[in-house]
């Protein structure tokens, strides 16, 4: 979460209305004890059903509708995926299945003992230039809030 003062928050808002959505940043005032506003700016996590909600507000279909086709390509993705093909989306992304070569771990309660960690497929995303160019302006907002 991040706290900004009034005079700060204002040449924030500017920013964030000309690089992000105002649906992925949640802002909320609130009165300090000196009468001075504190602006709190949080990340929201988007989930499936906003993302339907919001699709179906857009589009004027069902929100049934709206989730059959989401999960159809959802599924869709995933089975391409599990067959060791990669999925392109111009502009947006590859998702691509990639090996993740086996090691040697250590136990956490007996330091003293390996233990074989076996090669496994994990699912690697790479995105596209308009995603790349979208997000980049919110770097400061990930760096306050490490």
């Amino acid at each position: 979460m991040f706290v900004f003062k009034k005079e700060l928050f204002l040449g924030f808002k500017a920013f964030l209305s000309g690089h992000l959505s105002l649906d992925v940043v949640c802002i909320r005032q609130e009165f300090s004890l000196n009468n001075l506003d504190n602006i709190y700016i949080t990340m929201a996590t988007i989930t499936k059903r906003d993302l339907v909600i919001k699709l179906s507000n857009e589009t004027g279909l069902t929100q049934q509708e709206v989730f059959s086709v989401v999960q159809g390509a959802l599924d869709s993705i995933t089975e391409e995926l599990a067959k060791g093909n990669s999925v392109v989306m111009r502009n947006f992304g590859a998702f691509q299945v990639k090996e993740v070569k086996g090691k040697i771990g250590r136990n956490p309660k007996d330091p003293s003992k390996d233990v074989p960690i076996p090669p496994r497929a994990v699912v690697k995303f790479k995105p596209g230039k308009e995603m790349k160019e979208k997000v980049a302006p919110i770097l400061p907002l990930i760096q306050q809030e490490s």
